[in-house]
């Protein structure tokens, strides 16, 4: 038998919730050799009314020791052909079951008023989700995390898990089951939780590794931040001479320099990149973390930030659109490829934001098909997203319009 970690998924599009669970449950167990250790649950938004009778009816057919999940706008999966489709807004079950030996897996749910203040100790966040330290400095520690979008604090989350284990990787998504009931849906062990995170940390004979797709490409020079209040940016500098003008202003002079298309992506596809690494001489696409143009004022020429911005920071317009996403994509990928040729990808995840998919490229399962096109048929499970967790620059953040991946392998 097999000893190193396996990894299976299968995924149900049945509109009926029992014969799913079946089906992915009969099918998963299939491609392991013995019982699982994990599981990791995906159900689409159509079952929201049953998301109650979940995890009674999944533990009457399978014993898991370590089951976690939530509720999806769009599920993620491996059908019963092999292929993987990105079924949105339409009944669908992914589960991903994973034999992981000489791995310690321990599970958490905290609710939002139990997490520590963000000044807190690190010893205070492993407290608050009952989490060990780090045996040793060299000690890894990966990190998977689903969030109830409207119940908790995700960036004091993140920023603590940071500080409390600096340099892990962590991955994860806001759960998006039912929006008219501010509910995303929760499953973990053998309960339903309406509210809060769950999530596992693993530690041992396994690593994670990560492709963050922001989909965008950077317009213009970079600025650098003279003057901003909180995430209103109000003086910026401009070029080799470090000319001062407004945000709105440097804007403006990009804008003439952009051809046709462009100019219309500004109206509507705009977006502001910041540095990641204050210390990185070269900047180039996917060094910087995008963040949403929340207004502009013609008036004074500001513009505020969907984050907090500090003078000293380099900043850089950004532009999405499908082509751009899908090429800032495969140039992940073929860096993944290259960088990591050596290591066998055993499994993934796929954590992809609702605004990606079919509304954003006209066709169906692209994100998940180009993964497989460069990385090989993996079983891969994942949903779509209310704003999707993972690391840019050394630091865990939460992102929109964005394909997270998560790679499992064996060290």
């Amino acid at each position: 038998m097999n000893q190193g970690i396996q990894w299976s998924n299968a995924l149900s599009t049945h509109p009926s919730l029992e014969a799913a669970l079946s089906e992915v449950i009969d099918r998963a167990g299939q491609d392991l050799q013995g019982d699982p250790d994990l599981g990791l649950l995906f159900v689409s938004s159509a079952f929201a009314s049953e998301y109650s009778r979940v995890m009674p009816l999944l533990r009457q057919k399978i014993e898991i020791p370590y089951l976690l999940g939530c509720g999806g706008g769009g599920i993620i999966g491996r059908d019963a052909l092999g292929g993987v489709q990105e079924v949105e807004e339409a009944a669908a079950i992914s589960l991903s079951l994973a034999r992981l030996p000489e791995v310690t897996i321990e599970p958490f749910w905290v609710q939002d008023e139990d997490l520590p203040d963000p000044d807190s100790s690190p010893q205070a966040w492993m407290d608050c989700l009952g989490l060990a330290a780090p045996a040793s400095p060299e000690e890894q520690v990966y990190f998977i995390l689903m969030v109830d979008p409207y119940s908790v604090r995700s960036d004091e989350l993140l920023q603590g898990l940071d500080f409390a284990y600096p340099g892990a990787v962590k991955v994860g998504g806001l759960a998006s089951g039912r929006p008219q009931q501010r509910e995303g849906g929760l499953f973990f062990q053998d309960r339903y939780c309406g509210e809060g995170t769950i999530g596992i940390a693993l530690r041992g004979k396994i690593c994670l590794k990560t492709i963050v797709a922001q989909g965008c490409r950077p317009i213009g020079s970079v600025l650098r931040v003279t003057e901003a209040k909180r995430n209103v940016l109000t003086q910026v500098q401009v070029g080799e001479d470090d000319k001062e003008m407004t945000p709105l202003e440097a804007l403006q002079d990009i804008v003439q320099s952009l051809d046709p298309a462009d100019r219309q992506l500004v109206q509507n596809s705009l977006f502001m990149g910041i540095a990641c690494n204050p210390f990185q001489l070269e900047l180039k696409p996917g060094d910087f973390l995008v963040r949403n143009l929340l207004g502009v004022d013609p008036r004074t020429g500001a513009i505020a930030v969907g984050d907090r911005l500090r003078p000293g920071q380099r900043i850089q317009f950004h532009l999405r659109d499908a082509h751009t996403s899908a090429e800032d994509l495969e140039i992940l990928l073929k860096q993944y490829r290259q960088e990591h040729w050596e290591t066998k990808a055993l499994g993934g995840l796929m954590f992809s934001c609702l605004g990606r998919g079919e509304s954003l490229y006209e066709e169906p399962n692209f994100d998940s098909d180009l993964f497989r096109q460069y990385l090989g048929e993996i079983p891969l499970g994942g949903f779509f997203c209310n704003g999707e967790i993972g690391p840019i620059g050394g630091n865990t953040y939460l992102h929109g319009y964005t394909s997270v991946f998560g790679i499992f392998c064996q060290p």
